[in-house]
């Protein structure tokens, strides 16, 4: 598949902005047309996730994304400063090889299809072992698309043999020239440490901040709604409430209103001990589950209406498994006295697995918003964010 893409690119390396736009109108057009079967056929394959959802990311990416970079130049010429006498020339990277999650396999496929295409570079694409036939589906669709507008044949490739050997060759093979790798800490350092170019999309931990001057109502609906949406797969969901004091009893109703569940003690132990295995890591049998498979799993029961576990944490690390990401509809709460002690603790929790990736604030304090931000880009940077207090 590599061979095959390598001698594609030759071909499409001469391709011109039309004829690149018309094969990225009509594979955006293709899957569009197909984002509810393959939601169907993810959710079928890997048990993980709901549907509509699914429905909704795919066409986020066959939509939203194709909308962007439609009308992007990325042919020829594309910028010139005639002050410093310097043109931009738009050259394609060659072969891409795009290791694909569990967690997003059809979106993320159309994603990264529609960014190689976009720029004439070719594809090989390694899906998840448990997400193979709806990762090739999707490949499949948007491969007969590209053809049927005229891209070279070889453009698009699909293992469907997956081995975590395979997924290696193609990460460190030659004829590969870079790589797109979304996944679990061990595949991303896997592609960072391959010798070639290689963008990586790794864990994260999010906490959300819910400052005294929020608008509570909206901040528990909002983190409601992204730690529920897919069964809380996306890596960008939250995984942790912050909740500043003088709110907390505000924010625990609200949650109750919103049909989250809030777990005592006892649930709390029976919960943290299906989310971790005994060797430390996530337990991925809940991975994308629903609340009621999830607590059926730990021991206990929740109504059919409830749509997200909430339980008190004790602290963060690796002996507090409610504080790490759960990619599944389960909340930490913690809460803490003013949004200094606040701002510790979504440090803390970042350190322990999301650093660099995403926070959430919910504020009507700008000034306290922007010193949290600071904060926390000192912290990401190995720097000493309490000076900031100063």
């Amino acid at each position: 598949m590599l061979e095959q893409a390598a001698r594609s690119g030759e071909a499409l390396s001469n391709f011109t902005q039309e004829q690149v736009d018309r094969i990225i109108d009509e594979m955006a057009r293709a899957v569009r047309k197909e984002a509810g079967n393959l939601a169907h056929l993810a959710v079928q394959e890997t048990g993980r996730g709901k549907v509509s959802d699914k429905r909704i990311k795919n066409l986020f990416a066959a939509v939203d994304i194709y909308n962007y970079i439609s009308h992007l130049k990325t042919c020829g010429i594309i910028a010139e400063n005639k002050e410093k006498k310097v043109l931009d020339i738009a050259v394609p990277v060659g072969v891409v090889a795009a290791i694909i999650p569990t967690t997003n396999p059809t979106s993320t496929t159309i994603f990264k299809i529609l960014a190689a295409l976009k720029g004439r570079n070719t594809i090989v694409i390694s899906p998840h072992p448990q997400a193979v036939k709806c990762t090739s589906k999707t490949a499949r669709v948007m491969y007969q698309a590209a053809l049927k507008a005229g891209a070279p044949e070889g453009c698009i490739g699909c293992l469907e043999n997956v081995t975590s050997k395979g997924t290696t060759e193609l990460m460190q093979n030659q004829v590969t020239d870079m790589i797109l790798a979304t996944g679990g800490p061990g595949l991303v350092r896997a592609a960072y440490s391959s010798g070639k170019p290689a963008f990586g999309v790794g864990p994260g931990n999010v906490p959300a901040f819910i400052e005294r001057t929020a608008n509570v109502k909206k901040s528990v609906r909002d983190i409601l709604r992204g730690k529920t949406f897919d069964n809380g797969l996306l890596c960008s969901s939250e995984q942790a409430i912050v909740c500043d004091l003088p709110v907390e009893e505000a924010v625990l109703a609200e949650l109750k209103d919103n049909h989250a569940y809030l777990l005592d003690d006892q649930e709390r132990i029976m919960l943290e001990r299906v989310i971790q295995l005994p060797q430390g890591g996530l337990n991925t049998d809940i991975v994308g589950k629903s609340p009621q498979f999830i607590a059926d799993l730990a021991g206990f029961s929740v109504p059919e209406d409830v749509v997200c576990l909430v339980g008190r944490a004790r602290g963060v690390g690796p002996e507090y498994p409610l504080s790490m990401e759960k990619l599944s509809p389960i909340l930490a709460f913690f809460a803490e006295d003013g949004w200094k002690a606040s701002c510790e603790r979504c440090i803390e929790i970042l350190n322990f697995g999301g650093l660099g990736h995403t926070l959430a604030i919910h504020s009507e304090d700008e000034e306290i918003s922007k010193t949290i931000r600071c904060m926390i880009n000192y912290a990401d940077q190995d720097g000493d964010h309490k000076e900031i207090f100063l």
